[in-house]
């Protein structure tokens, strides 16, 4: 029988309550772990995958993005990931909770941090081989976060987070510049709280109406909001959300086909087929297949 895939905690054994780690990956992906990094696995953590040297691929959420020198991919918590054995790739990962970066930051600063992982809002991918100072400013700000992690005395914890936020800022920066971050930002944080809804509630509820009124707004300017963070209407954003929700329940668990039917909000399993298939371009269980 199919097994459920992992689901990776967030386990700093030699620091547990740092709520950061930094782990080379090349030293990573030579690790001897109770599970298969190179299959899917869903993580409890967030993620910053830099690449020093080398070239090789990592799956989000089903997709396979190729990485050389200089490569950033930002992962948040509970997307699926997937490695793949690489003989020539050095770089490090940056992996840490959500308490990190909230126990440093203010609420206006955490939520533009958070944001630069949100694969709704932007691309997961930054590339800084083009950019030599911007990639010997990364390297140097790394190496220095796994000096500390090192040093673990009463002021390394202190100087990790402020270059963790350095990073992030520069990245956010980067991303600003290439246009691919919204400079809508009066309506983030309503887009933001409207995106948590959704996530949490679009297998009970897939109608514009019911998240306008919960967010005690109209449907036109509940549609606005949405327009003008990812320029597309709010029925497309909830159908995005769903799907990608159902492709995790199919990855992630060997529940029957019909079963996450119903648990996606379907009375009728063969109407779930056809929503399926008309935004993923293949059936549930021919989408589950490729995925094994």
């Amino acid at each position: 029988m199919r097994e459920d895939i992992k689901q990776i905690q967030f386990d700093n054994k030699t620091n547990p309550k740092s709520y950061f780690e930094v782990v080379r990956i090349e030293e990573l992906l030579n690790r001897t772990l109770d599970h298969d990094i190179c299959k899917n696995h869903i993580i409890k953590f967030y993620n910053i995958f830099l690449v020093l040297e080398g070239e090789g691929y990592h799956t989000i959420d089903f997709t396979d993005y190729k990485y050389q020198s200089g490569t950033v991919l930002l992962i948040r918590k509970d997307q699926i990931q997937k490695f793949f054995k690489s003989r020539s790739v050095k770089g490090y990962l940056l992996i840490f909770t959500e308490d990190f970066i909230v126990s440093h930051l203010n609420k206006l600063e955490a939520l533009k941090s958070f944001q630069l992982f949100n694969e709704l809002l932007s691309f997961p991918k930054i590339e800084l081989k083009e950019d030599k100072e911007a990639f010997s400013s990364f390297s140097t700000l790394v190496k220095q976060i796994e000096l500390e992690y090192q040093c673990k005395d009463e002021y390394s914890i202190g100087i990790t987070r402020s270059a963790l936020h350095m990073i992030i800022t520069k990245l956010f920066r980067i991303k600003s510049q290439n246009g691919q971050l919204s400079g809508k930002k009066k309506y983030l944080e309503e887009f933001l709280s409207f995106q948590r809804m959704v996530e949490e509630q679009c297998f009970e509820n897939k109608k514009v109406m019911d998240y306008a009124q919960s967010m005690r707004v109209t449907t036109k300017t509940l549609n606005n909001i949405v327009q003008a963070v990812v320029n597309k209407p709010a029925k497309t954003f909830i159908n995005e959300i769903a799907i990608m929700q159902i492709k995790r329940l199919l990855i992630s668990t060997n529940t029957p086909i019909k079963e996450i039917a119903y648990t996606s909000g379907f009375d009728d399993p063969a109407n779930f087929f056809k929503y399926f298939k008309k935004y993923v371009g293949a059936s549930p269980d021919v989408f589950r297949q490729a995925h094994q």
